[in-house]
């Protein structure tokens, strides 16, 4: 079985910094793109930054130049720097992982999600 665990959520004020993580684990075979996802009450879940495997990147008009994510690939963890968060960046949280277990094909997986709240 494959485990997606984020962590680095909570609360914070506008204009101040969280850092999220996920973490991926068990019979991995390799990881092609992360991402990270988030949802807020009322409104479908959405792209907020993907990594490929070697390291390119793309992000969200919403976040560019406030955003940054990178990833570990030793570690089969992916990161989410944000900063200047502004109040409309509240959201559940969620990571994605396009990966392969050791006997299998490509498959899409995700993190339980992680709360990120912003106040004014």
């Amino acid at each position: 079985q494959v485990q997606l665990v984020e962590s680095g959520g909570g609360l914070v004020q506008a204009g101040g910094s969280l850092r999220l993580s996920c973490a991926a684990s068990g019979s991995i075979r390799d990881i092609n793109a992360m991402a990270w996802y988030r949802q807020a009450p009322g409104k479908q879940r959405e792209l907020v930054a993907a990594i490929t495997s070697g390291g390119s990147t793309n992000y969200a008009d919403s976040v560019k130049g406030r955003f940054t994510i990178s990833r570990d690939n030793a570690k089969n963890t992916v990161y989410l720097q944000m900063n200047s968060l502004k109040p409309e960046d509240t959201a559940v949280y969620y990571c994605n992982a396009d990966l392969r277990l050791r006997f299998g094909t490509f498959s899409a997986y995700w993190g339980q999600g992680t709360q990120v709240t912003v106040s004014s």
